[in-house]
């Protein structure tokens, strides 16, 4: 019999902490335009900052009781088209009617001279996030691991089923093609991101390009679905609260995001967990990889036969996402050390893209 949900302090897992000292911004300004353009607000402001991220920066922005969320991108030059707030700002106002998990945009600011980018602010959605390890206060129960990827599973099937004919939702995205589109371009992220001559990298540029799937369907994309972009809830942490990170939001091919989650899950019998190392869905409890498939395929009757293709571009995607970020440290564009880190994980990512694409 399953145990029952632990309570859990939320701060104690999703708290925020000092503003980095190369992260700060003109906070009078930030408070001018708040006031200006939010109603509500009162009392002082207090700016303080999530840590968890390794991409976009973001702020808990506390006024009395009231507590906002502020997105802007990383410091310094950043690949076209991505970190794009104003993509982000718009899917969150299109989605949040139609999809329970999306938080709630309030307002967007294009002026960069505000906080020196364009940023947008949403409200606080507050429960437990799964980042790199598995939280002790959560306790050690399988079956609370297996519920919490259950409804990380069925939240992404939910999206997938988003009318696109909606003019709001149309809006997003151009289906017609999309993934020839991101073959393309991640291969040219790589180019302007590369530290160093990975031969694997441009074979699988290679290798993808000239095995694009027709698509079987056209859905709404989050673009980078994962469980550490997953709120739980604090009463019940098999219950999904909010999905983060929609500013790659598009439309597309589903299998997309199940090729995303997948190129993030790490197996067992894995030698080398994927993503940025993280070994949390190892763990007991954790359904393996076929599983999430099986169980998505079921809710959506989505055919899998070209997932295989998918998985191997979401770890090829992710090889390049993360050289963006080594990148920023080697050019001295942040300080913030677990960047250094980073560069390590690209060849081991291209080496499981290989093994994805040739069937091991």
């Amino acid at each position: 019999m399953a145990s029952s949900p632990p309570q859990v302090d939320s701060e104690l897992l999703d708290a925020s902490g000092d503003v980095r000292d190369d992260e700060r911004f003109d906070e009078a300004r930030l408070e001018e335009f708040l006031r200006r353009n939010v109603s509500g607000l009162e009392g002082a402001m207090d700016v303080r900052q999530f840590h968890g991220g390794h991409a976009n920066l973001t702020y808990d922005v506390r006024f009395g009781d009231r507590e906002l969320v502020l997105r802007r991108p990383p410091l310094g030059p950043v690949a076209p088209k991505s970190h794009d707030m104003r993509r982000e700002f718009r899917a969150l106002d299109a989605l949040a009617p139609l999809f329970p998990y999306s938080p709630r945009p309030v307002v967007l600011c294009e002026d960069e001279a505000v906080i020196g980018a364009i940023f947008f602010v949403m409200e606080r959605a507050r429960g437990i996030v799964v980042r790199g390890s598995w939280p002790e206060a959560l306790g050690d129960d399988p079956s609370l691991r297996r519920g919490m990827a259950e409804s990380l599973i069925d939240a992404l099937a939910d999206l997938h089923t988003v009318d696109t004919s909606r003019p709001e939702i149309a809006a997003l995205g151009r289906p017609e093609g999309f993934v020839a589109r991101q073959v393309k371009g991640w291969h040219g992220r790589w180019e302007q991101a590369r530290t160093r001559d990975i031969p694997l990298m441009d074979q699988l540029a290679g290798w993808l390009s000239e095995r694009i799937p027709a698509p079987e369907r056209v859905s709404v994309l989050h673009n980078d679905y994962k469980l550490d972009n997953a709120m739980f809830a604090v009463d019940d942490p098999r219950r999904l609260v909010a999905i983060f990170d929609w500013d790659m939001t598009s439309l597309g091919d589903p299998l997309v995001d199940l090729g995303t989650l997948l190129g993030y899950w790490s197996d067992a019998a894995d030698r080398t967990p994927r993503g940025t190392g993280g070994s949390v869905t190892m763990l007991p409890g954790f359904p393996a990889r076929n599983e999430v498939s099986a169980r998505y395929g079921e809710r959506t009757g989505t055919d899998l036969t070209q997932l295989p293709w998918f998985e191997t571009f979401a770890l090829f995607k992710t090889a390049v996402v993360l050289e963006q970020i080594y990148v920023r440290f080697v050019r001295g564009q942040t300080q913030d050390e677990r960047f250094k880190a980073l560069g390590e994980f690209v060849p081991q990512l291209a080496e499981a893209a290989q093994a994805c694409a040739e069937g091991r």
